[in-house]
């Protein structure tokens, strides 16, 4: 039972209150046609709003089903509407852009009704006012009396207990409001059905019971209910709400607010689509930007990573500052500006800088700690690499295998030599440091599966054993000349005299191109020299250099262990190899050299005597000087080969002839002497003779798989240096990392340039967020009376908000993918134009993760911008919301 206690609704109207109400009592069965009459402005559509929960009484109580309304929430109001009360308007109040049965079947949207039962439902009551064949039409293509079917359709699709109608029959003609009266009849008779109405007949006609209501007071009624007999008893009011709480609470969830929203905004597809595309414009640019800067970023990290095998870490026995060296030898170290005053010149210290800034940063590494390290695999460090490389400071001395000519050395190079090119000991470390070497012969990585990456095999095999070698050309298929020259395939002696003439202006005509079988590559040989075998015991019992003697190293030569070329190889275009055309061995041939050299009778008789100088004879000097008699150098020179006796002899003449006497001839002899014996050491004439051992590598190389595992690599060297310093004890790591010092200034010079460009883009966002809150303000305005609508049928405030999030979701959403989509479409001539210009493929591509994280900041933006429209929304008075036209 419905029941109103002395409703009061007052509304002010400036600085005077209306009172619209003024203290109504009455109560309305469960089952019954009641019409409400009375003239313009006496209150009944203000007592049918009270009654239906849209508008909110000032004093008084109503009492619904024995419970009284002065605690209801607003849910509680929500969940009243749109369960227990059915509203028929004047004007139909049908939503324009939704279909007949969507108009109907948005009340159970709102309670959450599945959508095949809402779908049963909806037609069914349409099929109940006679609408069964129209429900795919909108409301403009109806009658007006099918519109207020569609209507009083929607108000019972919910089996509402109350139905509410409010001048249903204002704006038909007479025959069609006899068909709406007879259709509110029916409803009547398992409901209560309440119609305000100005026409007396009809009421009279159809109607169980007449209120009048005058001047905000009811004036009669001609079948009133006695409230205190009729009023439910405890167990009745227990029962109703126990059959309120299982309608549950109605909610529209997310999913159905976008496919309404959607549904309006394909109304207006043009401005849908223009605040969308203006929306992405912003988008758009950073999405253009970050595809250029991810495109350099991959090709940065693609050069990195190709440039690994040529520039990998590189740790060093004696290890140099050379970033400090290079800055003060280009002028760019600090100097203290000391301005030289009038009428002089001062000074600028460079080289003496560049000098003591390699000394500042010079250190000695621990080679064999070092390499135990590496062995110990410390986090896991041999999955962060391709391979991990040790070189020794033991030559590989090759030479061509026919001496008829007498000998000729391949290995190392001496093509420079044949020049008359110098190459000083230290400009050669520094350039075999920053990755160049003039050597044709080259040690492969120690793990065959990076051979894959740089070469593929052309002819022969991979070589596996100590004395096989492998030719490697470059992609083409090409060998240079140098090498050609190095490995005496072409005559050295060509070159001789060529710089010369092209210092003093002569023209040099190029070599014709000649070209080699692979059965002619495949069978060159050549002769393994180690370093001690240059040397030969002498008749004194001291040893001497005879690599100057043809016939000496001819015999070397001739009796030398044979290695072979036994493959030929191409090299990979992704290779970074500096590749002219050179010969790889294994390193099974440096540990069989240094092995050779150990057993040498050179390094043997050294070993032997480490207090002698095998070369001299004489003990290695502790800074004392040498003192000899004339008879000790004389009998010294009777045990000498004649050659150098007569050498020696020759000079002690001389000193004669300039009048020296014997005692200074001694004193002479004993300094120059004591010259030659004071810088001589037992290791150091060791490693004269190419002794080396495996435990103790002159250079490691590190080769990482990537970049990020170079990082990782990194962080590794610099926790052993923390403990090498928490410990106290060994010497902290200095390593090269030339690529590293390169490729982060580069990157780093990239990230700002796309930070600044981002922060100028990230306005046209921050516009486009301002202009979608705009639009949805607008559309706010145009969707009033919707508004009112849903909030008639029992939507909440957070009901109407949440359908305005959704539209501003949907353009969001749709800004993002449109300015994704037309990126795309742009890095396709973007690409074509940077190929042109730079011959770089397809440098300018989104990043998936940009991409999807530009969506989501477009769909956030849009969001933003549509809360305060959205709220706003909400808030609107639903009565005056329904007045809106």
């Amino acid at each position: 039972m419905l029941e109103l206690k002395g409703i009061t609704k007052d509304y002010p109207s400036g600085d005077t209150v209306v009172h619209a109400l003024k203290g109504i009592s009455v109560a309305f069965r469960d089952r019954e046609f009641v019409s409400i009459l009375g003239q313009s402005g006496c209150g009944k559509t203000t007592l049918l709003n009270i009654i239906g929960g849209l508008d909110q009484y000032t004093k008084g109580d109503l009492v619904i089903n024995g419970r009284s309304t002065k605690s209801y929430l607003d849910r509680d109001w929500d969940t009243y509407r749109n369960h227990s009360v059915g509203f028929v308007f004047q004007s139909y109040n049908l939503i324009p852009h939704q279909t007949v049965i969507a108009n109907v079947e948005m009340a159970l949207v709102l309670s959450g009704t599945p959508a095949a039962e809402r779908h049963r439902r909806a037609e069914e009551a349409l099929r109940r006012v006679g609408l069964g064949d129209h429900l795919k039409k909108k409301p403009n293509q109806l009658s007006g009396g099918q519109m207020q079917r569609v209507a009083i359709a929607r108000a019972i699709v919910n089996d509402p207990e109350i139905i509410l109608a409010d001048e249903p029959t204002g704006a038909l003609d007479t025959d069609t409001s006899v068909e709406v009266m007879e259709i509110l009849k029916e409803l009547s008779r398992d409901r209560l059905v309440i119609m305000v109405t100005h026409n007396p007949e009809l009421a009279e006609r159809y109607s169980d019971r007449i209120v009048r209501i005058q001047d905000g007071l009811i004036t009669s009624d001609t079948a009133p209910v006695d409230a205190a007999r009729e009023r439910l008893t405890p167990e009745q009011v227990q029962a109703h709400a126990v059959a309120d709480a299982r309608k549950g609470k109605r909610s529209m969830s997310f999913r159905q607010a976008l496919s309404l929203s959607f549904t309006n905004l394909m109304t207006k597809k043009g401005r849908t689509f223009l605040t969308a595309f203006a929306g992405s414009i912003g988008i758009i640019g950073i999405a253009l930007i970050l595809s250029l800067s991810d495109g350099a970023q991959n090709y940065i990290a693609e050069t990195e990573q190709s440039t690994m095998g040529s520039y990998p870490l590189t740790i060093n026995a004696t290890s140099m500052d050379m970033a400090s060296m290079m800055s003060s030898m280009m002028g760019t170290a600090a100097n203290a500006a000391t301005e030289a005053a009038d009428g002089e010149v001062l000074s600028r210290d460079l080289v003496t800088n560049m000098i003591s800034s390699a000394a500042a940063g010079a250190n000695e590494n621990d080679m064999v700690a070092i390499k135990e390290w590496l062995d110990s695999n410390p986090g896991d460090i041999d999955e962060l690499t391709t391979s991990i490389k040790y070189s020794y400071s033991t030559p590989i001395n090759l030479y061509a295998s026919d001496t008829s000519d007498g000998p000729v050395q391949v290995n190392p190079a001496t093509v420079m030599d044949a020049l008359g090119i110098s190459m000083g000991e230290t400009q050669t470390e520094m350039v075999s440091s920053m990755g160049s070497s003039y050597d044709v012969f080259n040690e492969l990585m120690p793990n065959e599966d990076a051979w894959s990456r740089d070469f593929t095999l052309e002819a022969g095999e991979l070589p596996r054993a100590w004395n096989e070698m492998l030719i490697l050309t470059d992609e083409n298929g090409r060998i240079s000349d140098y090498t050609l020259y190095a490995l005496g395939l072409m005559d050295q002696s060509e070159l001789r005299g060529m710089m010369a003439d092209v210092l003093a202006g002569e023209t040099v005509e190029s070599s014709p191109q000649t070209s080699y079988s692979y059965d002619d590559l495949l069978g060159l040989t050549f002769k393994l020299v180690p370093e001690s075998a240059k040397y030969a015991e002498q008749a004194d019992g001291t040893w001497a250099d005879m690599s100057d003697d043809d016939a000496y190293m001819t015999n070397v030569i001739d009796g030398a262990e044979e290695v072979k070329i036994v493959g030929i190889a191409r090299q990979t275009e992704d290779s970074s190899l500096s590749n002219w055309g050179m010969v790889l061995y294994t390193p099974a041939l440096t540990e069989h050299v240094i092995e050779e050299v150990d057993v040498s009778p050179a390094v043997e008789a050294q070993e032997a005597d480490p207090t002698t100088d095998i070369f001299t004879g004489l003990p290695f000097s502790d800074d004392v000087g040498v003192s000899l008699t004339m008879d000790e150098i004389e009998a010294m020179i009777g045990q000498m080969p004649s050659d150098q006796a007569d050498q020696l002899q020759s000079y002690i003449d001389g000193l004669r002839d300039e009048g020296l006497s014997d005692e200074d001839i001694a004193e002479a002899f004993s300094e120059r002497m004591s010259e030659q014996t004071d810088n001589a050491t037992y290791e150091g004439n060791l490693e004269i003779l190419g002794k080396d051992s495996l435990s103790d590598p002159s250079t490691i190389s590190i080769y990482p798989v990537d970049f990020e595992a170079k990082e990782k690599i990194d962080q590794l060297i610099d926790d052993y240096n923390d403990q090498v310093a928490a410990d106290g004890e060994g010497t902290e790591i200095q390593y090269t990392d030339i690529v590293g010092m390169l490729m982060s200034s580069v990157t780093d010079i990239v990230n700002a340039i796309t930070y600044i460009l981002i922060a100028f883009v990230a306005i046209s966002l921050v516009v486009s967020s301002i202009m979608i809150g705009i639009i949805t303000y607008i559309s706010v305005l145009e969707r009033t009376k919707e508004i009112g609508i849903l909030r008639a049928i029992g939507a909440s405030k957070r009901d109407v908000s949440r359908i305005f999030t959704a539209e501003t979701f949907i353009i969001g959403l749709v800004s993002g993918l449109l300015g994704i989509g037309v990126t795309v479409l742009l890095d396709i001539p973007a690409n074509a134009i940077i190929y042109a210009v730079a011959g770089v493929e397809n440098l300018a591509a989104v990043p998936p993760v940009a991409g999807v994280a530009l969506v989501v900041i477009s769909v956030v933006l849009s969001w933003v911008a549509g809360l305060a429209p959205s709220r706003m929304a909400a808030k609107k008075d639903p009565v005056t919301a329904l007045r809106t036209e």
